[in-house]
């Protein structure tokens, strides 16, 4: 009986990787191009790395074992914790603002589903030690041309943006106690995922009037929400209009990058992670086919909750699970380019020395190269150089040795060339 894999793990066969690979190599091209420098940290890490953060209850999400040294540990399930553990080491010699990132592959024992598995590779992009907007800007810029680079354009995703502040601020007018924002964000942010009355019952639960629910549910039902309404739903007060006004010049300095066609404010959007301390975004394909494909937002306050230096921080994570199925529905996978150009071809077996010369020239060239390990006649290894998908078949016979030349044939086209041997040395060698 043949052994499958893991449910929620992947196999990698070359096709599979060709979309992998176009994905990381897009994550680094656009992360390197606004400044950012890569780091990695180990895929094992203790495990009260991770329960400082999220609290106890996320053990039963991990990958965890006792290790042969009696130490408790966890394969990594994000990368937010041992980012901030690396930055702490050496935060004080460390010009400000840091702009790292990293492509982890990460894991966490939860159901496997569509757009979520086991395991997956992840962009995450993060700045610390700047406060201001435009690193919020500049965060969000980001995710929007990681994007951009893979041919996603403004009718195909969207940033939903908003500030934790901004919706709290509301909340407080609308008479939610600040002992219940917790619960009363988690419940806006399944507003648009489960029952209108199953909220109402949370609400209730976590002590929220009757009447701020019913404001909760109209504020949230506004199809074209604006900053400007949003302060007036929320009477106004100070603290609210600081927060718009914050978000404001965040969405500003997005138009004047060019990408405000792709932003759109979205005060309902909190995310459920408790540690976000103002702008908060996620990016969606418009079509509503998918999961998030990325989100991230400002922490201010949780690198030192970990561990790490109390500075203010932002990032963002972006799977590569819904952005390989959201590349495939819109027909923007790489093209499968064949694995070699060109296929050597040896007429008889006293030209094999000479052949393999050939070969090893053309690869310093920079070629993709082939040969049958086998002496089979001309004809099969034609036959195999066709079923390889190569581009030219690179023919040494005793007529092409004793004139010291190679005969090159198109195998598209059929066309052939007598090429002197000595023009296919690599000029460097």
């Amino acid at each position: 009986m043949a052994l499958g894999g893991l449910p929620g793990f992947r196999d990698f066969f070359p096709s599979d990787m060709r979309l992998r690979s176009h994905i990381l190599d897009g994550w680094r091209r656009v992360a390197e191009r606004y400044g950012f420098e890569e780091y990695d940290g180990p895929p094992l890490e203790p495990l009260d790395l991770y329960v400082r953060k999220s609290g106890e209850e996320i053990v039963g999400q991990l990958y965890r074992f006792t290790d042969q040294g009696g130490r408790e540990v966890a394969l990594r399930p994000e990368m937010t914790p041992t980012f901030a553990r690396m930055v702490g080491a050496r935060a004080a010699g460390l010009p400000k603002p840091i702009r790292w990132y990293s492509t982890p592959q990460l894991f966490r024992y939860e159901r496997p589903q569509k757009g979520r598995l086991r395991e997956h590779f992840q962009l995450n992009m993060d700045i610390v030690g700047e406060p201001g907007e435009l690193a919020d800007a500049e965060m969000i810029a980001a995710a929007i041309d990681v994007l951009r680079e893979f041919g996603l354009g403004e009718a195909d995703i969207v940033a939903r943006v908003s500030d934790r502040r901004l919706m709290g601020a509301v909340l407080d007018e609308f008479g939610v106690a600040e002992d219940s924002l917790a619960a009363v964000f988690a419940v806006i942010d399944r507003l648009d995922r489960e029952d209108e009355a199953v909220l109402r019952d949370r609400l209730d639960a976590a002590g929220v009037p009757q009447a701020a629910a019913d404001r909760i549910f109209e504020f949230a039902a506004d199809p074209d929400p604006s900053l400007s309404a949003c302060v007036e739903a929320g009477d106004g007060g100070p603290e609210l209009r600081d927060a718009a006004d914050r978000l404001s010049r965040v969405l500003g300095h997005l138009d004047a990058t060019g990408l405000g066609g792709f932003v759109r404010f979205d005060p309902t959007l909190v995310r459920g992670l408790a540690y976000y301390t103002g702008t908060v975004f996620e990016v969606w394909d418009r079509a509503g086919e998918f999961r998030a494909i990325c989100g991230g937002g400002r922490y201010d306050d949780l690198l030192a909750a970990v561990g790490g230096p109390d500075l203010p921080a932002l990032g963002f994570g972006m799977g590569d699970v819904v952005l390989g199925e959201l590349l495939i529905a819109r027909g923007l996978e790489p093209e499968q380019l064949p694995a070699i150009q060109d296929f050597v071809v040896c007429v008889t077996p006293e030209q094999r020395p000479l052949g393999l010369q050939v070969a090893h020239w053309l690869r310093d060239s920079g070629r993709r190269v082939a040969y049958d390990f086998a002496d089979r006649s001309v004809g099969r290894q034609f036959k195999v150089a066709n079923q390889m998908g190569a581009e030219r078949a690179i023919v040494v016979g005793p007529d092409e040795a004793a004139d010291e030349a190679v005969l090159i044939r198109d195998l598209s086209s059929g066309e052939e060339a007598r090429v002197p041997i000595g023009n296919l040395k690599p000029m460097n060698d």
